[in-house]
């Protein structure tokens, strides 16, 4: 007689199984709503702790995790994907504040009951209102792009109607890159209609070519950038290069759409000229554009109030100083990654005091400074044929989103120990 094949019972205790499940439970939710590797791991070892495992150790890219749990000379190892890559910042905030507080000895059932109940709360805002909070954002993106009354305006409405388009669409669970491309013709075509209209009835005397770049910066991957450079410098190669593929993969997905529109419409979106401001008056509508889009972008991924009105602040403030300093003669490179700095050693101070996660007040803040428009402007001139602009402007972006996360790491670096030793 054979003897039957042993159980899984027999190979490991069920106690492991459940709990390697739990604790990749948590790695999914986060990185579903645009967690950075670093943080995911975090939180895994915090829960692996918890439950009393001695050890996880976690491979994670964009949409993956390869999670093994060890406990004494016993292991797990589990792998699994994110169906869905997007951003949630009220999730990372719950989720994060779940683990930071659990204490060993927590007991399975109530680490899942916890879970379920985060993973059921719904998005804090409708769609109508997410909408709103991109136009709000993209109209500020417009004027600091020297955009005027006109373009602000026209922006505003097609960016909203874009971010509208986009956001029904992934709900209804059509491909990103398909709705990205979608959303992008939508927002540039909604523009330039009203402007055409606008110059056909002599409301205006321009068509503002440049402005519909700005109507599609809602599309900016801001969160998979940030942290795909604070990924790539802790040298996590896996996380970092898959998720900065993500982030142009996006990015090429709506510059060809522009570029597709502009050939059609027979525009070439070069930048606009300086507005006529006193200083005063600049320096004012700078501190409240700089404002009003983080705040747009941190509600547009659903961050409750009191952290987006935060990350306001913090924009605001090392916004204006990265855009003065460039106006007094700094290279952007260096304004850029000053303005970085200021963000991650604020976010820093603020985050423990508000009970927030560094990530939703830091990334939003820092969003706006993303040279969206550059790098539009690099895939315009790159499909037209025009190689050295292409490669002037999409020099420029990279750089300036380099020396961003460059800020970011060294405030990191010196206000966090585990940044200090690369420890996770």
């Amino acid at each position: 007689m054979t003897s039957a094949l042993p159980q899984q019972d027999d190979l490991e205790p069920v106690a492991l199984v459940r709990e390697s499940g739990i604790i990749l439970r948590v790695g999914i939710l986060l990185l579903g709503a645009g967690s950075g590797s670093y943080r995911v791991k975090i939180a895994m070892a915090q829960v692996g702790r918890a439950l009393g495992i001695d050890s996880v150790d976690a491979q994670v890219t964009v949409n993956e995790i390869t999670a093994t749990a060890r406990r004494g000379s016993i292991f797990r190892t589990e792998v699994a994907m994110s169906h869905s890559i997007g951003v949630n910042a009220h999730r990372i905030a719950a989720l994060e504040s779940l683990c930071g507080s659990l204490a060993p000895g927590a007991r399975q059932q109530d680490i899942e009951a916890s879970l379920d109940e985060i993973e059921r709360r719904p998005l804090l805002y409708k769609t109508w209102a997410n909408a709103l909070f991109a136009a709000v954002a993209c109209a500020a993106f417009a004027f600091l792009n020297n955009g005027g009354p006109v373009e602000v305006l026209v922006v505003f409405v097609g960016a909203g109607l874009g971010q509208a388009t986009r956001r029904v669409m992934l709900h209804r669970g059509f491909n990103q890159l398909g709705v990205t491309m979608l959303s992008a013709a939508v927002a540039s075509v909604v523009y330039l209609g009203i402007v055409n209209l606008l110059f056909a009835l002599g409301v205006v005397d321009t068509i503002h070519e440049s402005g519909y770049i700005s109507a599609v910066l809602f599309l900016v991957p801001g969160f998979p950038l940030i942290t795909a450079g604070l990924d790539l410098s802790r040298l996590d190669f896996s996380a970092g290069v898959s998720r900065l593929t993500y982030a142009l993969l996006i990015m090429t997905s709506a510059a060809m759409s522009v570029w597709a529109v502009s050939a059609v419409m027979e525009l070439t979106p070069n930048p606009a000229a300086p507005l006529a401001l006193a200083p005063g008056a600049a320096l004012v509508l700078r501190l409240l554009a700089s404002a009003f889009g983080v705040l747009g972008f941190a509600l547009m991924f659903n961050s409750r109030w009191r952290v987006a009105l935060a990350a306001a602040g913090i924009g605001m403030v090392a916004n204006v100083i990265r855009i003065e300093m460039v106006d007094a003669g700094v290279v952007v490179q260096a304004a850029a990654c000053a303005a970085g700095l200021i963000v991650g050693i604020l976010a820093n101070l603020v985050a423990p005091r508000m009970n927030a996660s560094r990530l939703t007040l830091s990334v939003p803040a820092v969003v706006i400074m993303v040279p969206g428009a550059a790098a539009y402007r690099a895939v315009y001139f790159l499909n037209d044929g025009q190689t050295v602009e292409a490669l002037a402007y999409g020099v420029q972006a990279g750089f300036v989103v380099l020396a961003l996360a460059i800020g970011l790491t060294i405030a990191r670096t010196v206000t966090g120990d585990s940044w200090k030793s690369g420890a996770h």
